[in-house]
């Protein structure tokens, strides 16, 4: 009798790094489950200098926490969809270091394959980042993911910025008064104090996605300047996903920003007007990558890189 099947799918972001096992452990083997093994700290991304030695580090202390037989491991890689040769050579590299196959794909592949269940569509994803990508059989588009420096429309880290800025116009007399003069004062201080804060150590574009509810909240709330930052980031989203899709009209949303009641109800409502039906999302990127370890027949087959 074989013994049970354990996959182990890596979500590589830049900031974090996450795994999860997947196994039949129950009281149906024939049912697997899965479970968190490792939450630690991400890489710069496959596309950045030494950007696979530092998905390497980021990636192997996990097998400290596995203790079964593993008979795969799937990666979705920041970067993976830039620099393709740094996926294969991650890919081949995991494999000498884990001693069992391995999958390797850009962490919005693995996304999109677990949001859609392997299937077309378009998935929008709205956090700290944005991007959308739309796959339709031999048809695939990546829309954004730029960065925050270059893009990123209508993410959190853009709604950040976009707040700071309409702080700081106001307090200079160039702009409406506006409710997030104090709701960013109780983070970060009065204005004067915003440009040190963007100095600070640390990934900014997490600090400013950290202040995003603030804007929702305050949009929410009636604020006119907010709700027009709102209105605006909505608008690059529904852009970017229309852009990204072809054949098919479905939308599957990722991203901390949709966990706003408020504010998904008025980006679904933005898509819908846009002639795209929003699609319950089935999983997310580390159920992607599960499924990429046991299927080659998906149309995201050509975005992965495998190894022995």
């Amino acid at each position: 009798m074989s013994s049970p099947r354990a996959l182990v799918a890596v979500d590589l972001g830049k900031s974090r790094c996450r795994a999860v096992i997947s196994g039949p452990w129950g009281a149906d083997d024939r049912v697997p489950h899965r479970r968190d093994v490792y939450d630690g700290i991400g890489a710069p991304g496959l596309a950045a200098a030494d950007g696979v030695a530092a998905a390497l580090a980021a990636i192997l202390p996990l097998r400290e926490r596995l203790a079964e037989p593993i008979s795969a491991v799937s990666v979705g890689a920041a970067g993976a969809w830039a620099a393709p040769a740094a996926a294969a050579e991650l890919a081949h590299g995991l494999a000498r270091e884990l001693r069992a196959p391995v999958v390797v794909t850009s962490d919005v592949v693995s996304a999109h394959a677990g949001a859609l269940d392997g299937g077309a569509g378009v998935l929008l994803i709205a956090g700290t980042g944005a991007a959308a990508l739309g796959i339709d059989g031999e048809v695939s588009t990546l829309v954004d993911g730029w960065g925050p420096e270059l893009g990123d429309f209508g993410s959190g880290s853009w709604f950040g910025r976009e707040a700071l800025r309409a702080v700081l116009r106001a307090s200079a007399g160039l702009a409406p008064a506006t409710l997030l003069t104090d709701a960013v004062a109780a983070t970060i201080g009065d204005p004067a104090a915003i440009p040190g804060w963007l100095s600070a150590d640390g990934p900014l574009a997490r600090r400013l996605a950290a202040l995003a509810p603030l804007v929702l909240d305050a949009a929410e709330g009636g604020d006119p300047v907010s709700a027009e930052i709102v209105a605006d980031g909505i608008h690059l989203l529904v852009a970017s996903a229309v852009a990204a899709s072809s054949g098919s009209s479905d939308v599957a949303l990722h991203g901390g920003l949709t966990a706003h009641l408020w504010f998904r109800s008025a980006l679904d409502q933005a898509l819908r007007a846009a002639s795209h039906a929003v699609a319950v999302s089935a999983g997310d990127a580390l159920d992607g990558a599960l499924l990429l370890a046991e299927r080659t027949d998906l149309p995201h087959e050509r975005f992965v890189h495998r190894a022995e």
